[in-house]
């Protein structure tokens, strides 16, 4: 540290020791300035902290566009980053923000398209990225019976209510702890009454980017009166970065879809894939036959429905590759069902990261999940939550090239 100082006359020597004493000092103030700048958040504390990514090839959200607050609750933005892919997550309604991924050239790809800031996040009320609760999907004319009781429900999508409710978790902000450079959980209190749902539901939400280059959700909760339960994420992908969804490939592994009517509530039965615009057991541009006159598709304006995914346990529900990126995306999941939505409701309007708009099917979702309206249709597998038990359920977002 010495060589820092140019040379000094001897008549200044003694000035020259203690000015090196103060510099040392004021050096060594820096360096845990600095430090503390580009250091992770806290494990313990749960405040946000920088992220330390190589500007070359990441940007992600920055923290000052999370920095508000909800209902008196602190919002804020968490990065995680392990083995070559890099996340950020806000806990204002548990949303992916950003995720890159490496490109077949090698080249960092961020695959999540939504709004970049809290401000455009809060005023668009809409479920990009999103932890999605109580009951992900919709539950039909906005109400159902548990044991005899019937609940009502707000109705935020026509009749019917969506994603559970006006200010359901997409609205809400989480409690946050972030647990490792890799891993941020989210918890929160979802009290008995909250969007019409019957008992106190506490919530545990967990991303955790894995060495293998994964994102993955743990779920968890458990009640204090029967209700029920479908947490899902609301992510919109695109793994080109970009532009029209239209000629990515997807592959899904099932053989039955649910129908639905033209709210797209279920008529309670599923229905073959095979002969259909909805058999994507190989893999078929997601364009491909999303034009082709079929009452499905108008009702829902291309893809819009519940896949029923083949097997139980863990498994590959689907997957997907970037036409231009060559990125395959696998999901696993344990869910019974899996809806894939092709962005059809996208009518540039709503403003997203890097001054770009929502365009048309620029984005798709694949939300791991039991079945919608399942609450009202008792042939489909329950989504009943008593007290006592523990719902559990992990879902996983896998990349590669």
């Amino acid at each position: 540290m010495k060589h820092c100082m140019p040379g000094l006359p001897k008549r200044l020597k003694t000035k020259n020791i203690l000015m090196k004493k103060y510099f040392l000092l004021f050096a060594a103030t820096a360096s845990v300035a600095v430090f503390s700048c580009n250091s992770q958040p806290k494990n313990e504390s749960g405040e946000a902290g920088e992220a330390t990514t190589d500007s070359s090839k990441v940007t992600l959200a920055d923290n000052d566009a999370f920095n508000d607050t909800l209902n008196g609750k602190m919002v804020s933005i968490f990065y995680l980053r392990n083995n070559g892919i890099e996340a950020s997550i806000t806990n204002y309604g548990g949303r992916v923000v950003n995720l890159f991924v490496p490109d077949k050239d090698d080249k960092m790809v961020d695959v999540v398209i939504g709004p970049g800031n809290y401000k455009d996040m809060y005023e668009t009320k809409d479920y990009f990225g999103a932890t999605i609760g109580r009951y992900g999907n919709r539950i039909g004319k906005g109400k159902f019976k548990l044991d005899g009781v019937e609940y009502i429900l707000p109705q935020n999508n026509g009749a019917n209510t969506l994603h559970g409710g006006p200010d359901g978790f997409h609205n809400v902000v989480f409690d946050p702890k972030q647990l490792s450079d890799s891993a941020l959980q989210l918890t929160y209190l979802s009290k008995d009454g909250e969007m019409g749902f019957p008992g106190n539901l506490n919530v545990k939400v967990t991303y955790t980017l894995t060495a293998n280059k994964e994102i993955k959700i743990d779920y968890e909760a458990t009640t204090d009166k029967t209700t029920v339960c479908n947490l899902t994420n609301h992510t919109y992908f695109n793994l080109n970065g970009g532009g029209t969804i239209n000629n990515h490939l997807l592959q899904v592994n099932a053989d039955e879809y649910t129908p639905v009517d033209s709210t797209l509530i279920p008529f309670g039965k599923n229905e073959p894939v095979k002969g259909t615009p909805f058999d994507f057991t190989t893999a078929t541009a997601i364009g491909a036959r999303v034009d082709e006159k079929n009452t499905q598709l108008e009702y829902g304006k291309g893809y819009d429905h519940n896949f029923v995914i083949k097997g139980t346990g863990f498994r590959k529900a689907a997957e997907i590759k970037g036409d231009q990126s060559g990125i395959l995306m696998e999901v696993w999941s344990e869910e019974p069902g899996l809806q894939f939505y092709g962005g059809n409701f996208m009518k540039s309007q709503k403003p997203m990261k890097n001054n770009t708009k929502d365009d048309y099917r620029t984005a798709f979702c694949l939300e791991t999940q039991h079945y919608p309206d399942s609450p009202n249709v008792p042939s489909f597998p329950s989504t009943t939550l008593k007290p006592g038990a523990v719902y559990k359920t992990s879902t996983i977002y896998r990349f590669s090239k």
